[in-house]
């Protein structure tokens, strides 16, 4: 392969819904280039994009593939990401590594929830893009139709560069205004003479429309009211690094129209990699895979000088250094040995100790170092355990393997709820982790909703006392704890009624934990005269912690509670540390129960977008699941609905959102706060606590 220097160079990642042609395409991108010398199918299993067993199986993109073409001296490296939400990590970490997109959209379908999502993605990590029209020889294509639904969701910023000849059935020729020729397949041809005042017409548009990205051209097009082909593109380069122009571009993959000139524009107008040739060697690794017959496969992007084979590199973090033995240009599976890669540059080594994703690596010395790829949040969880308890350790080792290559893939031991939670974009991808486990690790697992992490805490002022007293035979134990518990919340109140008296407390010392799991414990020693030393304090305030890691509800942490211990009683001999433990913790439980005890839940703000017409199946379903309703508004054609669900409803809910969708809607979750479960919840979880307990002993 050709040395390329970075100017010649250009990193595009293909996007768009799932079915939109971006494997088709990409296809035809590799043959056009004479990467392959025939264009396989998703039908047939046999295109270089594709090509994990996994993909094959679904007839869909589940994981980002690096490749290349070569166009005219230059070197277009992409990278084809899934289309599914589920598998949206992939998309992100090409984010992090591309200087512009290709945006995929399906004649047929037109601006699907999903393409609409990519625009909003692209456009938050300014990202430029060029849009292809893909399928427009399908039958049900309509021209007509997929210009409104640009129209509604991109507005002004579409720029039609070119348009179908004959879109639908027997589509063969693309009609490009820049050039001002016709492509019949992707040999150049002449207008066809009835298409001329369209041509025309769209044309001046476009003229009209880059000359505002630029100064000089828009006073050069007052002027004379026309721009050249070089001055286009140079007024489109500037739209299009400035997130303000989409040009439109008609391909079919299938049949290899419009596809070299597609390649061509890539060529002329996407960005170079803003990266430094002359610089110190580093690299970016956004990508790692275990590979059969290779091992691990880092996959990473030149990010300054010159990479070549021998050279040592260290991860800036750790310290540790790898060796360059071999490096390679990527094309699917389809691995080219090369000497050199510039800055700016894709390509893969094998068997790196810091392969990770997400990890720099840098001459050392150089302090390089590069961000980390920030993922999504994610929408799915589930408890997961292996089927036979001796499997456990493989299980742990092979999820842990698993999440390496994938890291939206999020494996947690929870100590709160003990249990293993398993979390990733959706059913379908956690359903994919099963498949890996079951057949790559031969490990049967169980998937099933995990516990929820409920907190408890009071509502009202109780007291209690409890006396810890031990005696067998040699030094005893003895300790004795009144207290007071009432809400943390509000201003700090001394005043209570104890024992039917009104009562001052007098606060001696006082504790404040910000407790790791959320909330505070306010604890305050107002004894006087001497009933409990000063000393034993630590060990009341250790047992009254002890039982708010379980609380007496439903086991769950307590929290957002204030404690006054005001009284009590100790012995010369027998009092110890572990005697007050004790007492505070058993003072504090009957204190709880007294005290108004409620049960918090964790709630969630929810994010929808859909279609229109699946508006109101979604707010209906949002509601059963006790949403309580937010602001409702429209945007480009779709829907938004926001509401507060409780976390305990959300289990499946992506894959009830597809099904009642039809696949077409997206959402987003984030944790909003704590609230208390309504009366009829509570009761539902006291119960089914007790007979848990029950079953236990």
């Amino acid at each position: 392969m050709k040395d390329y220097s970075t100017k010649d160079i250009r990193n595009v990642v293909l996007l768009g819904s799932t079915k939109s042609g971006k494997t088709t395409l990409a296809e035809s991108m590799l043959f056009e280039g004479k990467v392959i010398d025939r264009r396989g199918t998703v039908e047939d299993k046999n295109t270089v994009s594709d090509n994990d067993e996994l993909e094959k199986l679904n007839q869909r993109s589940i994981y980002a593939t690096p490749l290349y073409t070569e166009v005219k001296d230059t070197k277009i490296n992409f990278i084809d990401a899934p289309g599914a939400d589920d598998f949206i990590g992939g998309a992100y970490s090409a984010f992090k590594v591309c200087e512009s997109g290709v945006l995929v959209i399906n004649a047929q379908q037109g601006v699907e929830v999903g393409t609409d999502a990519f625009i909003r993605r692209a456009s938050e990590q300014n990202l430029p893009l060029i849009i292809a029209i893909s399928q427009l020889d399908a039958e049900k294509a309509d021209w007509d139709n997929i210009q409104a639904s640009i129209k509604e969701s991109i507005g002004s910023k579409a720029v039609y560069v070119q348009f179908p000849a004959n879109a639908g059935m027997g589509f063969d020729t693309v009609v490009d205004v820049l050039t001002n020729k016709a492509y019949k397949g992707n040999t150049e041809i002449d207008v066809p003479a009835n298409l001329a005042d369209q041509v025309e017409m769209t044309r001046s548009e476009l003229i009209e429309k880059v000359a505002e990205f630029d100064d000089a051209l828009m006073e050069k097009f007052f002027e004379e009211g026309n721009l050249s082909e070089e001055e286009i593109h140079k007024g489109l380069a500037a739209g299009i690094a400035k997130g303000e122009a989409y040009p439109i571009f008609c391909v079919s993959g299938k049949n290899d129209v419009g596809v070299k000139r597609l390649l061509e524009f890539i060529k002329e107008v996407a960005p170079a990699p803003a990266c430094k040739p002359d610089g110190a060697p580093s690299l970016f690794i956004y990508k790692n895979d275990v590979e059969q017959h290779l091992g691990e496969v880092s996959y990473f992007k030149v990010m300054s000088g010159t990479i070549t084979t021998g050279l040592d590199l260290e991860d800036p973090v750790s310290g540790n250094k790898d060796r360059f033995s071999a490096i390679y240009a990527v094309a699917g599976s389809k691995k080219e040995s090369v000497s050199t890669l510039r800055a700016g540059d894709f390509g893969c080594a094998v068997k790196l100790k810091n392969s990770k994703s997400s990890t720099t690596l840098s001459l050392p010395g150089s302090g390089i170092k590069y961000d980390k790829i920030s993922y999504p949040a994610p929408k799915y969880r589930c408890a997961i355990k292996a089927k036979v308890q001796q499997d456990e350790q493989k299980l742990g080792d092979a999820l842990k393997k698993i999440s390496s290559t994938d890291p939206t893939v999020i494996v947690e031991y929870s100590k709160e709820l003990r249990q293993t939670i398993l979390s990733g974009n959706g059913e379908q991808h956690i359903n994919i982790v099963k498949w890996l486990l079951n057949n790559e690790y031969k490990l049967d697992v169980e998937l099933f909703a995990p516990k929820v992490p409920y907190r408890e805490t009071i509502t009202k002022v109780a007291t209690a006392q409890y006396r810890h007293k031990k005696q067998s035979g040699g030094a005893g134990q003895f300790g004795e704890v009144h207290l007071l518990v009432c809400p943390a919340e509000g201003e700090l109140n001394t005043k209570f009624k104890i024992d039917g008296k009104d009562t001052q407390l007098n606060i001696k010392t006082q504790d404040v934990t910000e407790l790791e799991w959320g909330g505070k414990l306010e604890f305050y020693n107002c004894v006087v005269g001497g009933a409990i030393d000063l000393g034993f304090m630590p060990a009341i305030l250790k047992g009254i912690k002890e039982r708010m890691v379980e609380g007496p509800l439903t086991g769950s942490y307590a929290r957002d509670i204030r404690v006054f211990v005001y009284d009590g009683k100790m012995h010369p001999v027998d009092s110890k540390e572990i005697a007050f433990i004790i007492a505070g913790r058993n003072a504090f439980k009957e204190a709880f129960r007294n005290a108004g005890p409620k049960i918090l839940e964790p709630i969630y703000n929810v994010e929808v977008m859909t279609p229109s017409e699946y508006q109101g199946a979604c707010m209906s379903d949002l509601q059963n699941r006790r949403g309580i309703l937010g602001d409702m508004g429209a945007d480009k054609g779709f829907a938004i609905l926001k509401a507060r669900v409780p976390l305990a409803e959300l289990y499946r809910y992506s894959t009830t959102l597809s099904s009642l969708t039809a696949g077409s809607a997206t959402f987003s979750m984030e944790f909003a706060d704590y609230q208390p479960v309504p009366a009829d919840v509570q009761t539902k979880l006291l119960a089914e606590y007790a007979a848990a307990e029950q079953e236990e002993d």
